[in-house]
């Protein structure tokens, strides 16, 4: 069971970037549950963070697999990442993208992480079969 990081936790950024390349082709399911998790921020700012895939790890497709809601505050976000439709996606990676705007310092800082954890085949069934009896 795939359960790492596409940000480490705590990660302090001021500018927009990428995490590292996560591996995921030994996952035994690929349905993912990413939290995006923000720790700190100053007022007046927002960011954009998106879930990329990659074939070969280097090179890095330009339409997001997934994107979180744009965030304003702290807290925490989870989103699902479904693989299932792309079994030529053996790495992923996020992407991130900072704003601030009003009075006082011109820079963004963020301070947050991205977990990346494979769901189960149980929850998966468990989960399919609760949707189709409210159907």
């Amino acid at each position: 069971m795939i359960d790492t990081f596409l940000v480490p936790e705590k990660t302090t950024v001021i500018a927009k970037g990428d995490g590292p390349s996560a591996d995921v082709s030994g996952a035994r399911n690929r349905v993912f549950l990413l939290t995006l998790e923000i720790t700190n921020i100053i007022e007046q700012e927002s960011i954009d963070v998106s879930v990329h895939g990659s074939a070969d790890g280097a090179a890095r497709d330009t339409k997001a697999l997934a994107t979180f809601p744009q965030k304003f505050y702290r807290g925490e976000t989870p989103l699902l990442l479904d693989l299932t439709a792309h079994p030529e996606v053996k790495f992923i990676r996020a992407h991130w993208e900072v704003a601030r705007w009003g009075r006082g310092v011109e820079t963004p800082m963020f301070e947050f992480g991205v977990r990346m954890r494979e769901v189960s085949a149980d929850i998966l069934r468990e989960a399919s079969a609760e949707a189709k009896a409210l159907v």
